[in-house]
């Protein structure tokens, strides 16, 4: 099908008083097929409206335009009708009457009998023949509303523009109208685009989802592609598999866009002093224990003690509020996963390289593997126990959780598998979820286990839905946990306070390690404001000494290291094993310039000067080659022989990663 309606790079200014303007849409890009049914979704103010009334040809655009069969809008037409939120019917005339009205006015050239036979059509479609003679006073709500439509389809429009149409109705009603409105574009293959709040009306009727970002200036910030099948009923339609993840991707989307509101409101131009070009910073984090560095530096004045006097730390619920932040710039720097920079670096969000860098190793290990309790009370105690029990029921698929592609935990889980003789994406099913997720998915059956960081682990075993099958320990012990990231843009701009910023958590980090100060640590973790759970499930020494077996002598929890001597110095043999894992995987390609992209992804010359400013011993932390469980040897020396070596593995790609050098905005 070609593009029935087309929107082109659309600008639009409002003029203000005062001679100001303001740009309510930017560089707006849609193409739209014949029969579709699109839904505009968005936050007030965010130009959904707006849009739509371009596309009735109310408004105009300031740049771009939009054309309608290839003809350009210009002005309003009734191969285009609008139907709004309060109806717009005339008091005065019945429902015959204001239908009537619209029919002789746009179809006048055919015969009255014509005319009437529409007319009578489309009372009968909306199922309002009971009530033909009646004025609109003396109609509910959802009545008028049906009358809106049924006039609105009755001039044989070629689209229908619907803006919030059912926000004024009870739910029953507004469930009624849905349905007859999906029948009724179905059978007549209308193109509707509609204006609305609601994001399960929107997964219901449509079959594509703009998603709207804040203004000023808002843009498409992502397109949902509804494929529940129809006809679409409003009860089944929640059993669909996708019902639920289309749902939820739209309220992050639009919890995402109110909580970048709130940054831009508080977010002020950078603030220099003390030598550092800004020490009013925003650092994401996400609720794990290894978010300590980032809590203690900030609640034992650390920030303040390196002249960061103004940070404001930003909780996001998953890895995936970290990287939109990083993306938007909404954020200065962010506890990441270990492999995010380089993912980030190679372009593994939407194939658009974005450099981060990172100057410090903030954890070590914390990381467990959890299978729900039924498979421990089956006997499947260890990995070589799970691949048989795969084998012995191959018709059953067994979901595993993990909680970012660039993760640890999906690296380490996926080679865990992988060295088993166990496929991790035909064997079972990789889903991400946030971490603080991952408990109540396994309790609700929705998972079969999981790879998280603690305390989740440690929870779903004290509270007896699950086990630890292997931990860190077990697999890489010592590896990279979570480490700074901050825009290699940013790090140019702020060298000095990108220095402070190291001290600051390096030193939060020695002070998380002190034995003596472990149970204030664990309660300022547990608190509201970081991870939000009880203390007891936050442990953070000897992994031996807690009791929650299940009459096993099995290593209980995966612990964090937080600082030895070196420990926290970045390194590339690490950074270039996660850079294989991914490209093993298919996330990433394999760079042939991977040396240029270590050097300027691990900045170990940044954690030297930090290192060195605050009287640390900065001794390497080198164990030699990377050795894992399964007896392999990494070889830094030879990647791509390595990578070809593994015998589970996807079709992987070899590519030059251009990156670009220019500095862009930075907060």
């Amino acid at each position: 099908m070609n593009d029935f309606v087309s929107v082109e790079q659309v600008n639009k200014v409002f003029n203000l008083a005062g001679g100001n303007t303001y740009l309510a849409l930017k560089g707006i890009d849609l193409q739209i097929k014949k029969g579709e049914f699109i839904s505009l979704i968005g936050h007030s103010g965010c130009g959904k409206s707006t849009l739509l009334n371009m596309i009735a040809g109310l408004d105009l655009p300031t740049e771009g335009m939009v054309t309608v069969e290839g003809q350009r809008v210009k002005a309003p037409g009734p191969d285009r009708m609008v139907v709004f939120q309060n109806y717009s019917l005339l008091p005065w005339l019945t429902v015959r009457e204001n239908i009537a009205l619209a029919v002789e006015e746009v179809l006048g050239h055919l015969s009255k009998e014509e005319q009437r036979d529409i007319v009578e059509d489309h009372i009968d479609m909306v199922g309002l023949r009971p009530h033909v003679d009646k004025a609109p006073t003396m109609l509910s709500g959802g009545q008028k509303q049906r009358v809106s439509i049924a006039r609105a389809l009755a001039i044989r429009p070629k689209v229908l523009l619907l803006d919030e149409p059912f926000g004024a109705l009870d739910a029953l009603t507004r469930g009624n109208l849905q349905e007859q409105l999906m029948e009724i574009c179905e059978e007549n293959e209308v193109t509707a685009v509609m204006v609305t709040h609601d994001v399960d009306e929107a997964v219901l009727l449509s079959d594509r989802i703009v998603m709207l970002t804040n203004g000023p200036g808002s843009k498409i910030g992502q397109i949902l592609d509804v494929d529940i099948p129809r006809p679409r009923k409003r009860m089944e339609v929640v059993n669909h598999p996708s019902y639920y993840s289309l749902r939820s991707e739209m309220i992050y989307f639009l919890n995402q866009q109110k909580r970048i509101k709130k940054l831009r409101a508080r977010k002020t131009v950078a603030v220099s002093r003390h030598g550092l070009e800004k020490v009013n910073l925003e650092i994401g984090f996400v609720p794990l224990t290894a978010c300590a560095p980032v809590a203690i530096a900030k609640e034992k004045g650390f920030f303040t003690k390196h002249g960061l006097e103004e940070v404001s730390l930003v909780r996001e619920t998953s890895w995936r509020g970290i990287v939109d932040g990083m993306i938007g710039g909404y954020i200065d720097a962010a506890q990441m996963p270990s492999g995010m920079p380089l993912w980030l670096t190679l372009g593994g969000q939407d194939n658009r390289p974005l450099p981060v860098v990172s100057a410090l190793t903030m954890t070590r290990n914390g990381n467990g593997i959890t299978l729900c309790k039924r498979f421990y009370d089956q006997g499947i105690y260890s990995l070589a126990d799970f691949k048989q029990y795969l084998r012995q029921s191959p018709e059953q698929m067994h979901r595993m959780g993990m909680v970012h592609p660039s993760s640890m935990h999906n690296l380490l889980l996926r080679y865990w598998l992988a060295s088993g003789g166990i496929d991790p994406d035909h064997d079972v099913a990789l889903t991400t979820l946030p971490p603080a997720q991952m408990v109540v998915d396994l309790q609700a059956g929705t998972i079969d286990g999981f790879c998280v960081g603690e305390p989740w682990n440690q929870r779903a075993a004290m509270e007896g839905v699950g086990f630890t099958i292997a931990t860190d320990l077990e697999i890489w012990p010592g590896h990279p946990g979570k480490v700074l990231g901050v825009r290699e843009d940013w790090a140019a701009a702020y060298p000095n306070t990108h220095v402070a910023l190291v001290k600051a958590l390096l030193e939060a980090c020695q002070y998380c390690a002190n034995p003596e100060h472990a149970a204030e640590v664990r309660q300022i973790l547990a608190s509201r404001e970081y991870v939000n759970t009880n203390p007891e499930y936050i442990q953070l020494g000897d992994p031996n000494s807690t009791a929650c077996n299940l009459d096993g002598s099995k290593v209980e929890y995966a612990h964090h290291l937080f600082y030895e001597p070196g420990m926290n110095r970045p390194s590339r043999t690490e950074h270039l094993w996660q850079m294989v894992q991914m490209a093993r995987w298919g996330d990433t390609p394999f760079p042939r310039n991977w040396l240029e992209i270590l050097e300027r992804v691990c900045r170990v010359s940044v954690f030297s000067t930090a290192a060195r400013e605050l009287g640390v011993l900065d001794t390497k932390y080198s164990r030699g080659s990377i050795q894992l469980f399964d007896g392999t040897t990494f070889d830094a020396d030879d990647p791509i022989s390595y990578l070809n070596s593994l015998e589970i593995k996807r079709d992987f790609s070899i590519a030059e990663v251009v990156l670009d050098s220019r500095p862009a905005n930075v907060a």
